[in-house]
C-alpha cells in the first residue's frame, strides 16, 4: 500500500503538488487553485472536498489551508509604483504606512504588487489572485471610467478606492479628501489677510482632482466678491509652478496671493518670489496642498492643507472589510483637510 496515490494519507514522493490535490479530490487543478486563492468562486461542496484532500495530503501553500477553512486570508492587495522621487511617491509612501497600521489593527496585512500604469496594475492584480489568497484590494488615484474598477468587478473581488467616484458610480466604495473645501479654506484665509487679487495655480483640466480643487478656489472668490480669472493650469512640477508665478506677477495688476493645488507647485512659487526679491507672506501670500515635509522646512514655512491620510486609511480598511463580510451597501467618506498655517500666508508673525 506504500505506493498508492488515491487512498488516504500523504503521497510517497513527499512533495505534494496542486495536481495531487486535484486527483485526490476528483476535480481539475484550476478548481483547486480557485478554491485556495478565491474561495468565492467555488461551490461549497466542492470546496469541502478539496479541503479534505488538502488535509489528507498535507498540502500547505502560502496561507491557503487556513484561508480555505475561514474563507479569509486577512490579506489586502495594494499597488505600488516603481521608485519615483516626486510628490505622488511621497504621498503614496505616507498613505501605505497609514494603511498598514489600519489593516494591522483589524488583524489584516497588506500584500504589495508593482505596476506603473493601469494595464500593468490590472495584470498584477490577476497574477496576485492566481498565486495568493487575497480578500480585497485598495486602489489609489481613482478616476472616471477607471479600467481597474471594471477589471476587479469582472474578477468578482471586493475593493475600495482612495478617490471618489467622479462619474457617480453608486456601487463604488471609496474614501477621499475634500479638495474643494480645502481650497475654499485657503482662499478665505488669504482674503482675511486683506488680499483681493487671489490667484490659483492648478493642474491641467484633465485632472478631476485638480478641477475639484480649482472649483473650491473659484467658489470662494465668487462668495468674497474677488476676481476669479487669475487661474493658471500647469503640470505638477516645481519649475512649472515657478513659471506660473512669474506670469501672475507680470500682470498689470499682479496677484498678491497665490493658492496652489500642491506643495510642489507652491515651492516653485516661493522660488519665483525669491528671484524677484519679494517676501512670501509679507508681500505675496502662498498656500500649498499636502503639507509635505518640505512645507515645514522651507523658509518661510509654507502654509498648506494636510490630508487626513490616517482617517482615509481607516475608512478604506473598514470599507473592504464590510464588503468581504457580505455587506452590499458600499461605504463612502469625504474627509475635510486641515489648513496648517505658516509664515508664507501671513502678513505678520505666525500665531
Amino acid at each position: 500500500m506504500d505506493g498508492r496515490t488515491d487512498g488516504r494519507g500523504p503521497l510517497p514522493h513527499g512533495h505534494v503538488t496542486l495536481s495531487d490535490v486535484a486527483r485526490r479530490a476528483g476535480v481539475s487543478a484550476q478548481s483547486v487553485s480557485n478554491a485556495l486563492n478565491n474561495p468565492r468562486r467555488v461551490a461549497p461542496e466542492t470546496r469541502e472536498r478539496i479541503l479534505a484532500a488538502v488535509d489528507e495530503l498535507g498540502y500547505r501553500p502560502n496561507r491557503s489551508a487556513r484561508a480555505l477553512r475561514n474563507q479569509r486570508s486577512r490579506l489586502i492587495g495594494v499597488k505600488v509604483e516603481r521608485s519615483r522621487d516626486d510628490r505622488a511617491a511621497l504621498l503614496l509612501d505616507q498613505f501605505l504606512h497609514a494603511l498598514a497600521e489600519s489593516a494591522a489593527a483589524t488583524g489584516c496585512h497588506l500584500i504589495l504588487c508593482q505596476a506603473d500604469d493601469e494595464s500593468e496594475e490590472i495584470a498584477a492584480y490577476r497574477e496576485l489572485l492566481s498565486t495568493t489568497s487575497v480578500d480585497a484590494f485598495v486602489l489609489s488615484g481613482a478616476h472616471a471610467a477607471d479600467a481597474r474598477v471594471a477589471a476587479l468587478r469582472d474578477l468578482r473581488v471586493p475593493f475600495a478606492t482612495f478617490g471618489r467616484s467622479w462619474d457617480g458610480d453608486p456601487d463604488l466604495a471609496w474614501a477621499d479628501v475634500d479638495g474643494r473645501a480645502g481650497l475654499q479654506m485657503a482662499t478665505q484665509h488669504v482674503a482675511a489677510q486683506g488680499h483681493r487679487r487671489v490667484a490659483h495655480v492648478g493642474w491641467p483640466d484633465g485632472s478631476e482632482t485638480g478641477r475639484d480643487r480649482a472649483a473650491g478656489w473659484e467658489e470662494a472668490c465668487k462668495e468674497l466678491g474677488l476676481d476669479h480669472d487669475l487661474h493658471v493650469r500647469v503640470s505638477d512640477d516645481f519649475d512649472q509652478g515657478r513659471t506660473a508665478a512669474h506670469r501672475l506677477l507680470d500682470l498689470s495688476e499682479p496677484a498678491t496671493a497665490i493658492t496652489c493645488a500642491s506643495d510642489t507647485l507652491a515651492l516653485g512659487v516661493l522660488r519665483a518670489l525669491a528671484e524677484r526679491g519679494l517676501r512670501a507672506g509679507a508681500d505675496v501670500a502662498v498656500t500649498g496642498f499636502d503639507n509635505s515635509p518640505g512645507a515645514a522646512l522651507t523658509t518661510p514655512g509654507l502654509t498648506s492643507l494636510r490630508q487626513p491620510l490616517e482617517q482615509v486609511a481607516h475608512d478604506l480598511v473598514a470599507a473592504v472589510e464590510a464588503l468581504v463580510d457580505g455587506e452590499t451597501d458600499p461605504h463612502r467618506s469625504l474627509l475635510p483637510p486641515e489648513l496648517v498655517v505658516r509664515e508664507s500666508s501671513l502678513r505678520g508673525p505666525a500665531g
